[in-house]
């Protein structure tokens, strides 16, 4: 029987691309070199596991609506953080490219 709600952020459409990219970006990361690993990698990986745990935490908050926008606000930060990191220097530094 199909239900007409959702009942875990891990049933979020946002939340499950979110986790596959914080997965690619984990992938990605061990193929960089060491410094690289140590310095940009952790970053990356940091801020993208950041996105899927603010999302987690909007859905606890989303009840009360201030809680759960200013929730978001800091995924959408982290998200850009991610965005940033993994796509404009790695580009920059030959890692990746267009």
């Amino acid at each position: 029987m199909p239900r007409d709600f959702i009942t875990s952020h891990q049933e979020l459409w946002v939340y499950q691309t979110a986790f596959d990219g914080a997965m690619q970006v984990f992938a990605f990361s061990q193929m960089l070199p060491e410094r690289e690993r140590t310095l940009l990698a952790e970053q990356m990986i940091r801020s993208s596991r950041s996105v899927c745990a603010n999302l987690a935490e909007a859905w606890q908050k989303r009840r009360y609506r201030r809680a759960f926008v200013a929730k978001l606000n800091e995924v959408e930060a982290e998200a850009a953080e991610t965005q940033t990191m993994a796509c404009s220097l790695l580009v920059f530094c030959g890692y990746l490219r267009r």
